[in-house]
């Protein structure tokens, strides 16, 4: 056997530790160098950035994770195993430890060597994508990751953090302080205040006291290994379905790529509990595993993501063209693609900041869910997420009230929710509703609605509350450089023919489908007039781009 494993990761041996073939061997060796290695050696540590990958030949080693006070075994390798999880793929910063236990031969290869091989050898790509994939999950499930999150339920930016891990696939530990009071003392000794709390623990050295997601996302050098120094052929502004499937085809067609995200992969989907009409998933998949399984897959072919960062501004004077970053970056590219997608709209009520993120959200994800347990929610909305967040909250919440504005659900709603919708018990419909009033004194305690129709109005005590109604583009750092609808999407292609003219379009062509006022500056996706709201269609626009973008590339 070469991986000796704890009793947690035994189920899962076969694919996640699988032992090489010695001609699968021999198709490793030219990218590597054999290393010699002898008993103690530590070959990479928690934080350690470009980690080699290693083919045990012979000897062995163990995989451990360390913590405050002493290690927790993972897994040891012994000859025809090899190591690295997801790390090896996205280039951050290594979550274990690995240290020689029995002198021997490692192959040992760069990370970049390891792209190339995966890029051109269609077995073995396989074979390694799946183990990282697993071994990745399997320490995400089991809580094995390099940050201890110490938090409350009734904290916001408790809940923000937590998202943010989740979505991004990073493993850690969540201690819930109103569950588990056995932690108080120790920050009690350490003098933190409940308006200190969240508390982060990042690589078991470094205390962050309620932190913001970037000061995060520093902290765990999940953006180290990006540099603002080089030209990129295509930058891709946006993570959702469009922005992942332009950066897998153009990474995968050998273009230098950097996807800059504000927040967590996946957009608006990400969120989704469960999306049961992509082509290929005839039993659904979240949004999340979605986002997670394209990240991979676009990072597998050498695609770059600055995560946490919000673009500011894109200066549209000259070529290439430059993107100011709020981390202070100014990154350069000769292509753009604009998916950054829209945000959900937030009703005029003058104190609904007051309770986001303690009562009021907008993603129903398993943590969210976790939240609301069997209490009451409701759902404000009528298009397909708020019909997916219904259903998925239905299953354990005790009623789910859907406040839609208009006389029936959304024309755009898929034709299976609308039915699962309206012979489940445990959804209640209000239509022609609004939400009009929230109330409580740090977490939401009681809410008012009004029926349209008749203008009157009624408060119920239900401390949950998803809000999931209709969308805004986010193109306020577009202004000046693109052509916009009069609702702020960006206009594209044939809707842009009769202001060519006007916009003093440079080029003797006219503008490619897809592609704005700006030449190389392609939009897909929500924020992109037009578009069909449909995961598909913005899979397929994130593709079809890419296409462009090498036709756009031509005529530098």
């Amino acid at each position: 056997m070469s991986s000796r494993l704890t009793p947690l990761f035994a189920e899962i041996r076969d694919e996640a530790f699988p032992v090489l073939t010695a001609e699968q061997i021999s198709r490793i060796r030219p990218l590597s160098k054999v290393r010699q290695v002898k008993v103690g050696d530590i070959l990479f540590e928690p934080g350690d950035a470009d980690v080699p990958f290693f083919v045990l030949l012979s000897g062995s080693m163990e995989i451990v994770q360390p913590d405050r006070h002493s290690e927790r075994p993972i897994v040891n390798h012994d000859a025809g195993a090899f190591t690295g999880e997801m790390t090896m793929l996205s280039g951050r910063m290594s979550l274990v430890r690995g240290r020689v236990t029995e002198a021997g031969e490692f192959l040992e290869m760069t990370s970049r060597d390891l792209r190339t091989l995966v890029a051109r050898d269609a077995e073995l790509s396989d074979i390694f994508m799946r183990a990282f994939i697993l071994r990745r999950v399997a320490l995400i499930n089991r809580g094995l990751g390099n940050v201890i999150l110490l938090g409350s339920r009734h904290s916001a930016q408790t809940l923000r953090l937590r998202e943010f891990l989740t979505r991004n696939g990073h493993p850690h530990t969540y201690v819930d302080l109103d569950a588990d009071t056995g932690y108080q003392d120790l920050l009690d000794q350490f003098q933190v205040t409940p308006g200190e709390i969240p508390v982060v623990i990042c690589n078991n050295r470094t205390v962050l006291r309620k932190p913001s997601i970037q000061e995060l996302a520093r902290c765990l050098g999940l953006n180290a290994h990006i540099t603002a120094s080089e030209v990129r052929d295509l930058v891709i502004v946006g993570a959702g379905p469009s922005g992942l499937a332009a950066a897998v085809y153009a990474a995968s067609e050998g273009l230098d790529v950097l996807v800059i995200e504000a927040e967590s992969p996946g957009g608006q989907a990400g969120s989704s509990s469960k999306i049961e009409n992509y082509l290929g998933f005839p039993m659904g998949i979240s949004g999340q595993e979605l986002a997670g399984r394209a990240s991979a897959q676009a990072q597998k072919f050498g695609a770059k993501m600055l995560i946490a960062n919000n673009v500011t501004k894109l200066n549209c004077e000259r070529r290439p063209y430059e993107l100011s970053v709020d981390c202070g970056q100014v990154i350069r590219a000769r292509t753009v693609v604009i998916a950054s997608g829209a945000q959900y709209n937030k009703p005029k009520i003058d104190n609904l900041k007051k309770f986001e993120g303690q009562g009021v959200y907008y993603g129903a994800t398993y943590i969210e869910a976790q939240l609301c347990g069997k209490d009451d929610a409701i759902v404000v909305g009528g298009g397909n997420s708020a019909g997916q967040a219904a259903v998925y909250l239905s299953q354990t919440a005790g009623k789910v009230h859907m406040l839609v504005r208009s006389s029936e659900l959304s024309d755009t709603m898929s034709r299976y929710l609308i039915q699962r919708i309206e012979e489940n018990p445990a959804i209640e419909m209000h239509y022609s509703t609004e939400l009009v009033g929230l109330d409580g004194d740090t977490q939401l305690e009681r809410v008012t609605w009004q029926d349209k129709k008749t203008g009157e109005t009624s408060t119920h005590d239900i401390r949950h509350v998803f809000i999931m109604a209709g969308a805004s583009p986010r193109t306020e750092w577009l202004q000046g450089c693109v052509a916009l609808d009069n609702k702020g999407f960006i206009l594209t292609g044939r809707d842009l023919d009769p202001l060519v003219h006007n916009l003093k379009w440079p080029l003797p062509r006219a503008p490619q489908m897809l592609e704005t006022s700006l030449p190389g500056v392609f939009a897909v996706g929500d924020v992109r007039a037009g578009n069909v709201k449909r995961v598909a269609a913005a899979v397929g626009e994130g593709s079809i781009a890419i296409y462009l973008v090498h036709r756009a590339l031509a005529e530098l």
